[in-house]
């Protein structure tokens, strides 16, 4: 069991971390890490705002899919910084849902992102390109005036838009051979 506990804590490490990424022009770079290229990880996505990239709350899954969690990444923005479209795709929705501009875009394989708030400079049908400008950072929403959320769905469930961001590190599970000391 204690070989079980090390593995779990030896993946979340790098998990732990995530909500002091930061990132420059050569990669995303995690306080006692070196720098990491895009080659290095598997994500495809480009992050909607320039370089950096301070996270001020992570994905927390919800239980089940109306319990509470937090459905995206919300990112350090202020109001008129522009906005880009994470990956090619289709304008989906542009407009208010609540008290905040929202712009979704349909990508391939049943995976749709979300930004909001942002006033889009784009319409419903129009084809966008990866690192495209989509719009601007608006007011509104739950963290209004500090912060641009995005999220992922893919099939009609929430995942960490974390899992596609290019230039964040992927974790990495050890065998349990390895972190007991066995050979």
């Amino acid at each position: 069991m204690n070989a079980f506990r090390l593995l779990i804590a030896a993946a979340l490490l790098p998990l732990s971390r995530l909500s002091m990424v930061r990132s420059d022009a050569a990669g995303v770079t995690l306080p006692g890490a070196a720098s990491v290229t895009e080659t290095a990880t598997s994500g495809t996505w480009h992050w909607p705002l320039a370089p950096p990239h301070p996270l001020l709350r992570g994905f927390l899954a919800p239980a089940t899919q109306y319990a509470p969690g937090h459905r995206g990444l919300d990112l350090s923005a202020e109001a008129g910084r522009e906005v880009v479209a994470p990956a090619e795709g289709i304008v989906s929705f542009a407009g208010v849902v609540v008290d905040r501009p929202v712009l979704s875009i349909e990508h391939d394989d049943g995976l749709v992102s979300s930004i909001e708030p942002v006033s889009a400079s784009v319409a419903v049908g129009d084809r966008v390109a990866a690192g495209q400008p989509v719009g601007q950072v608006a007011d509104g929403g739950h963290c209004a005036g500090q912060c641009l959320h995005l999220g992922a769905r893919l099939n009609g469930g929430y995942v960490s838009p974390l899992l596609y961001l290019v230039g964040v590190p992927r974790a990495v599970l050890l065998p349990a051979l390895l972190l007991r000391g066995d050979s």
